[in-house]
């Protein structure tokens, strides 16, 4: 089975993930944006919370969409303002997932992302959820990502 994981890491929790599946065999892309997102404080998190809660997308380096010899994918997005990241909306609208077997991977401060999984049982009824509260800190929320 050929398994992909897109994912997008403003903080390393997204590096983290892609490391460990990696390890299970997962083909990794990293999402990345044409221009840097700003350091972590208050201001910038609350714009970058802002726009995802609006689901803008962001402007991302070229990366390769095709997806066609991929039995499962992964997708892995930090939470911001309860919603997936600008740069996982961008991924979203460009790629086609129909068809196709789709985990989300979630990673929040809180460990909810109600947003977001909301919207994943709307646009992706049949996919899995998967949700890791800050796994580089908390290192044991990797052990949910053994049901992939």
């Amino acid at each position: 089975m050929n398994k992909l994981l897109f994912y997008y890491s403003l903080s390393g929790n997204g590096d983290l993930v892609a490391s460990y599946l990696s390890e299970k065999g997962y083909e990794i892309r990293k999402i990345e944006t044409v221009k840097n997102k700003p350091k972590k404080n208050f201001f910038n998190i609350f714009i970058l919370g802002f726009k995802a809660g609006l689901r803008k997308c962001a402007k991302l380096k070229e990366y390769n969409k095709s997806i066609v010899s991929y039995d499962e994918i992964v997708i892995a997005s930090p939470v911001w303002n309860s919603n997936f990241s600008t740069p996982i909306n961008t991924i979203l609208k460009e790629v086609d997932f129909l068809n196709k077997k789709v985990t989300f991977v979630l990673f929040s401060a809180s460990g909810e992302a109600k947003g977001a999984i909301k919207r994943i049982y709307k646009e992706f009824p049949a996919s899995n959820t998967i949700v890791l509260k800050e796994p580089i800190e908390n290192k044991k929320e990797l052990e949910k990502l053994g049901e992939l």
